[in-house]
């Protein structure tokens, strides 16, 4: 359901939906506690709820910390193996003049082709889906590779290099692809968990007792607001190929600027 949400609503409309949604319900909730038990205005209990909450806010403050950290990472993973596999083929298109015009515009004509069709990919390819266009490219471009018939010294280790960056090419998509189909965010007891604790913070602010209303929604709503920023941000970082915060295809456009610009 999360997968969903991050890939079909821009991250304004998300963030603007649990702002909206949290302080909303939590202000009704409020107004209903308030209302319904006149005597924790008076605040009886604050003394037991000041031991208890920042208890309460350490642990939900320690989680968050600690799934921000932990899909932080995974979106700096991604992002590597996207600038991997960018930076093998820039590798590819800064060998290809060691070889002969006709060779050199094979060449040239099976690398566009492929990093356009993976760019092109990228909506797919952001959740382990690929397209028929972009591996019959990278068929190509391997054909085109193990067609050249190198005619001296220089051209067979350029070939080499050329051979290894292709396979590390290869290999980056390959762990793209599968870290695309395999993210699929926090399982839902790790989401159980991250709502029990919001549930508890938002609740030790509720119950808390004050005579002056405005200082209270005030109070309750300033929490709420950090607890629905909080839950956009695991959100937006639980893909690292969706959303705001994830890896994005400009190493693959770095390959198409690199070409465009190279002379013929």
């Amino acid at each position: 359901m999360a997968r969903w949400i991050v890939m079909n609503l821009p991250p304004w409309l998300l963030l603007a939906g649990l702002l909206v949604g949290i302080a909303g319900g939590t202000a009704v909730v409020q107004a209903f506690v308030r209302h319904r038990f006149p005597r924790l205005k008076q605040g009886e209990h604050n003394e037991v709820a000041q031991y208890v909450f920042p208890v309460v806010g350490l642990v939900y403050g320690f989680l968050i910390g600690f799934m921000v950290l932990v899909l932080w990472g995974q979106v700096n993973s991604a992002d590597l193996t996207t600038r991997s596999e960018g930076a093998a083929a820039v590798q590819l298109a800064r060998g290809l003049h060691a070889f002969g015009p006709a060779e050199s515009a094979r060449i040239r004509q099976s690398l566009l082709e492929y990093a356009r069709a993976a760019t092109a990919e990228w909506p797919r390819a952001a959740v382990g889906r690929t397209t028929p266009e972009a591996e019959n490219a990278l068929n190509r471009l391997y054909s085109t590779y193990e067609e050249i018939k190198p005619r001296n010294e220089i051209q067979r280790t350029v070939l080499t290099s050329s051979l290894t960056s292709l396979r590390e090419l290869t290999g980056t998509r390959t762990q793209r692809l599968l870290a695309a189909r395999t993210n699929t965010g926090p399982p839902a007891s790790l989401w159980l968990v991250i709502f029990l604790n919001t549930g508890l913070v938002l609740g030790f602010s509720v119950v808390f007792g004050t005579e002056q209303a405005r200082m209270h929604y005030g109070m309750v709503g300033a929490v709420s607001v950090l607890v629905a920023a909080n839950l956009f941000l695991v959100t937006e970082l639980a893909y690292p190929f969706l959303g705001e915060l994830s890896s994005s295809p400009e190493p693959l456009h770095a390959v198409i600027q690199v070409l465009s610009s190279s002379p013929q």
